[in-house]
C-alpha cells in the first residue's frame, strides 16, 4: 500500500483553500441576491487569485520535496517523472 505524502504546507494551503471555498459561496450569493456585475467580478478575481496561490504553494512544496529526495539519494527515473508531472501545472 502505497504511503500518504506528509507535507507541513499541507494544513497550510487547506486552511487557504476553505477561505477561497468560502469567498466562492459569498460570490454564488451576490449573483443570486443581484448584486452589481463588478462587485462579484472583483470577488471572482479574489477567489481565483487564492486557488492560484494555493495551488503554487502545493507545487513549489511538492518540487522541494522532490529535490530533497534527489539529494539523498540517486535520482530515479520515477522522480523525473514527478518534476514533469507536477510541472505542468505551472
Amino acid at each position: 500500500m502505497k504511503q500518504p505524502h506528509t507535507h507541513l504546507s499541507h494544513p497550510r494551503i487547506a486552511t487557504r483553500l476553505k477561505r477561497a471555498n468560502g469567498h466562492l459561496s459569498s460570490v454564488i450569493s451576490m449573483i443570486e441576491d443581484g448584486r452589481p456585475c463588478a462587485d462579484i467580478a472583483q470577488q471572482l478575481q479574489a477567489v481565483e487569485k487564492a486557488i492560484t496561490n494555493a495551488k503554487r504553494e502545493l507545487i513549489f512544496d511538492h518540487i522541494d520535496h522532490c529535490l530533497e529526495d534527489a539529494r539523498n539519494e540517486t535520482r530515479t527515473e520515477g522522480q523525473s517523472e514527478m518534476f514533469k508531472d507536477i510541472a505542468r501545472y505551472l
